[in-house]
């Protein structure tokens, strides 16, 4: 939850500066024609910018972003190392009633590929095509957002132009001008605020999320491969554990010991 988390601590931030300084919240909803041009603008050059199967591609990008979720890589070591123990013990084709049973697609994929005696390099660039697949998708959306955190400022000074070429038709009348000038200028802050406040993390925060699940099917490849070159439980838990953070791995010694 780390991004609706971040978002709303930036918020706060904003406005508390605005109390410190002597100003109110309310001043950003004090033009709603600045911030409804901001929003139309940068998503309409946004879905100028890609075809119509990205757009919704980007929206389902952003509740992505916005859900939770913790990916466990100590089950999957877990998980791998039962495998291999019963491939050892009794054969690759023991593994089959146990797949039936696995809940992640990927593995179970690459498993099925194991039992059904494809070659190793065969499965191997297999696994990795769809990684490569997979990579390609979300590069969708982390475009999309990225695209939208780009236009977002530019659009937000065209806003501000508008402001300021109403703003010069009330020159008769002066009492008028700080207030004309404030909106036009809120259309800038809208921009800068919705860029690098929602925008930009967005797309990083897919960005990131995508790392991880990369790194989970190459975890899964690794084992996959080495059970099916017949290493021990014990050289697979180690090898695998190599790639998991000090912190996981001393939990799992915990648990073991527990």
């Amino acid at each position: 939850m780390s991004t609706p988390i971040g978002i709303v601590v930036a918020l706060v931030g904003v406005m508390g500066a605005m109390v410190m300084e002597g100003s109110s919240p309310a001043a950003l909803v004090s033009n709603p024609a600045a911030l409804v041009l901001v929003i139309f603008g940068t998503l309409g050059a946004s879905i100028a910018s890609v075809n119509m199967s990205d757009v919704s591609v980007g929206f389902k990008g952003a509740i992505t972003a916005m859900k939770g979720g913790k990916a466990d890589p100590a089950a999957v070591v877990e998980e791998l190392v039962g495998f291999a123990d019963t491939a050892r013990r009794e054969g690759l084709l023991a593994l089959e009633e146990k797949v039936k049973s696995v809940e992640d697609d990927f593995l179970k994929r690459a498993l099925e590929q194991v039992i059904d005696g494809s070659d190793p390099e065969a499965v191997e660039d297999t696994l990795h095509a769809e990684i490569d697949a997979m990579k390609k998708r979300h590069a969708v959306a982390q475009k999309f957002w990225a695209d939208a955190g780009a236009f977002a400022p530019t659009v937000g000074i065209i806003g501000t132009v508008v402001g300021l070429m109403h703003t010069m038709h009330e020159l008769e009348h002066p009492e008028k001008l700080g207030p004309l000038i404030a909106g036009a200028f809120l259309a800038t802050l809208w921009a800068l605020l919705l860029a690098n406040l929602f925008f930009l993390p967005i797309s990083n925060h897919l960005k990131r999320k995508t790392a991880v699940e990369v790194a989970h099917k190459e975890l899964i490849i690794q084992g996959v491969l080495s059970i099916q070159a017949g290493a021990s439980p014990r050289a697979l838990g180690d090898r695998l554990k190599s790639n998991l953070a000090p912190k996981i791995r001393a939990a799992m010694g915990d648990k073991k010991a527990a």
